[in-house]
Order: C-alpha cells, then structure tokens, then sequence
C-alpha cells in the first residue's frame, strides 16, 4: 500500500521544560494534533516529556522511547512524530530503537512538508516543497520518501563510506542548484509582472496572517473569487491574485493571499518559499488578518510580525483586520477592543460577508 493510501497512526510527543505552564503544554499539542489531522493521520497517543534540555542522542530519552515502543505496539500506531526540529543523528538513533516496533520516526518539519506536498498545485509550488525538503533533510533524505535519487543507497545504513557521503553531498547540492536555477525563471516572471503593474499604477494589497485565519475566504469574498478555502492549516501554499474593486477611486487594486505562517517555521523552509512570499513583501499594503476566535490571538500576531520581520516586510504599512466574528465569543471580543481601545480595529467575517465594506474603505484610504 502506497504511503499516500496509508492511514498514519500518530504517537505524538513533545518535549516541554518542567516549568511550563499547563496551557501552553496543552497549546503545543493541540497544534501538532491539527497538523496531523490536515495530513490526514490519526492520532492514537499523546504524551510529553519533562526534561530541562533534549537528550543528544534521541532527543526524548532512551527510558521514554521505549516506553513510546510498547505503547506502538499495544495500540498499532505506526509513526511517531515529534514536535520539534531534530538533528539528523537524533532521527536516526529513534528509528533505530523504534524499528523493531515497526514505528517510522517524523519531526515537526517533516510533518509540515508532508502536508505542503499534499496541497501543492503549481509547478512553483512543488519546487519550492522540493528545495526545502532538501535543506531540511540532507543526508537523510533518502530514508523519508523524497526520491531525489537512489544512487548510493540509504544514508544512514551500515557500512557506508566517506566516498559515498561526500558523493551524496554533492548530488544534494546539485540538485538544490537545479530547483534554484528553475525558481529563478518563475522570479523573473513575477519580477516582469510586478515592473508592468507598476507603469500602469496599479495598487498591490496582499493577505497575510496566521495559518487557518480565513485569508482565502477573504479573498474570494473580497474579489468573487472561488479559489479553495478550508477550515485546516495550510490549506494555501500558491501565491493567488484578484482584482479588488475600490468604489471611492473608481478604479481596482490587485490582491493576494499566500502561504499561511506558523510558529517555530525554520528559515529552510522560509526562505524555499521566497519566491511566492515576495509578492507579499512587495504589496503597497498588508492586511493582516486575525482569527479573533483563536485564544492564542496574540501569540498569532506576534508570529506573523516576526516572520515579517524576518522576510523584509517589517515596514510595509497593514491593516489589522480581525476576522470570524461570527465565531468569536462576546467575552473575548470585548477584551480583544478594549486591548485596541486607543487604536480601532477592525472586526469581519469573511465567510457571511460582514464588515467588508468598511474593510474596503480602509484599505482605500490607506492606499
């Protein structure tokens, strides 16, 4: 049976410092359990691992993989996943030990890339799936499903020379040339595309937030769009654009949404995405869009602002704009105003199309 026809049964485990509250514990997981439900897997077992620093050799320590074995065993999961970012030698000294229980070992990254595979659909897209795959992976790429190639075997496997792991090296780096030289082309593009609308003074708005914020939603419902929008994590990875009409100027401004942004996002995986997320950074204006019924909303904020940061786009004037008002509770809506009391913001959902209008006059005015 194929690996996309299989259903994965999660073991899903996160190592947590003792002192860290019990909310945020719970948080942590409730978003790789998510994650794993929009792969499409199951999850059989959740548990945690109090430790102040990782183990080196298997990140959660021998006396709790075995434990993770027996309990592999006892409910029939097949993978386990760690929500964290592990190191090569980590992954393989944990399937090494997990093996004989018949578990494939993933971490967060690899989970995450998983799902962008799932809902790539442009060439771009998946090129840009395949460069961060390479970074993330290097020598155990081979081992994790990404057939870029079998020359030289399994890295990892007994017996394997310096020759061969230098040779894998070079194949790698190769390979990561290749898919940048492709990229580049689609840059190019874009870079042509962005110089035209420029001459002919058109505005550029783009959609960024949280993933799950609803910022395809907003877009089909701003443009009368029907592009796909679904109510799980990164359901958008292409870059989609639509012209906005702007009443007061009698004219249109083009919009886009991309790719949704999420914690702990490693810069590999960032910076693979460079491509479609430039045309975000390059946008006249940012509306950042806030799924108001999450209780994590600051946390989501703060985690879009710093990956802006981090792209170039820090500066780049925004509109905050607070969607799923429909969804939110009156309590947290209260609160969230108050917070913004000297600074108003603006409430909307996008699905039963309410505040849009008043979202549009503010995005004209900022233009």
């Amino acid at each position: 049976m194929s690996e996309k026809k299989k259903i994965q049964k999660a073991i899903l485990i996160d190592l947590i410092d003792p002192r860290m509250n019990k909310y945020e514990a719970m948080d942590r997981m409730t978003e790789l359990e998510e994650l794993v439900h929009t792969y499409g897997g199951i999850v059989i077992v959740k548990t945690w691992q109090k430790r102040f620093h990782p183990h080196p050799k298997t990140y959660i320590g021998t006396g709790k993989v075995t434990m993770v074995g027996e309990e592999a065993k006892e409910f029939g999961a097949n993978i386990l996943i760690v929500n964290a970012q592990l190191k090569p030698r980590q992954i393989y000294e944990l399937s090494e030990l997990l093996r004989p229980y018949g578990l494939q070992v993933w971490d967060r990254i690899d989970l995450i890339l998983k799902i962008f595979a799932k809902h790539a659909r442009t060439t771009e897209a998946k090129l840009e799936i395949e460069l961060a795959s390479v970074r993330h992976m290097g020598p155990r790429i081979f081992g994790m499903g990404m057939e870029l190639s079998r020359q030289g075997g399994g890295i990892g496997s007994v017996g394997i020379g310096e020759t061969n792991s230098e040779r894998m090296k070079r194949h790698l780096k190769e390979k990561e040339r290749k898919i940048k030289d492709k990229l580049s082309s689609y840059q190019k593009g874009r870079d042509l595309a962005r110089s035209g609308r420029a001459r002919k003074g058109l505005k550029t708005v783009s959609i960024v937030g949280y993933t799950n914020a609803g910022k395809t939603t907003l877009l089909n419902a701003l443009t009368g769009r029907k592009e796909y929008a679904a109510n799980e994590l990164f359901a958008t990875l292409d870059t989609r654009v639509g012209e906005l009409f702007l009443p007061g100027r009698r004219s249109t401004a083009l919009i886009s949404d991309t790719i949704g942004f999420i914690k702990d996002l490693p810069p590999e995986l960032l910076n693979a995405f460079s491509s479609t997320l430039s045309e975000a950074m390059d946008a006249d204006l940012l509306v950042h869009v806030v799924d108001g019924s999450d209780q994590n909303w600051e946390r989501n904020i703060q985690v879009v602002d710093e990956i802006l940061k981090r792209l170039g786009g820090g500066e780049t004037p925004r509109i905050l704009v607070f969607n799923k008002e429909d969804k939110t509770s009156d309590s947290l809506k209260k609160m969230i105003t108050k917070i913004y009391e000297n600074d108003p913001v603006l409430w909307i959902s996008a699905v039963e199309k309410e505040g849009l209008k008043e979202l549009v006059e503010k995005i004209e005015n900022s233009l």
